[in-house]
């Protein structure tokens, strides 16, 4: 049986913790930036968890992670 591959896009966007939850990075971070607040902007540059429905499709994308 070979190696799974790896999905490259996936690798890059998400991330696996310690025990096992993905987390991902927010959206609209980078568009019609001038009129957001500083705060807003802050809470963007965190990375979020994912809800459990979408990780589990995510996961299969990411066999080594």
């Amino acid at each position: 049986m070979p190696k799974m591959k790896t999905h490259k896009g996936a690798a890059r966007r998400f991330k696996i913790t310690g025990s096992g939850k993905l987390l991902r990075m927010q959206g609209g971070k980078s568009h019609l930036r001038r009129k957001k607040s500083r705060r807003v902007k802050a809470l963007f540059d965190k990375m979020i968890p994912m809800a459990p429905v979408d990780a589990k499709r995510i996961k299969k994308l990411l066999p080594y992670a």
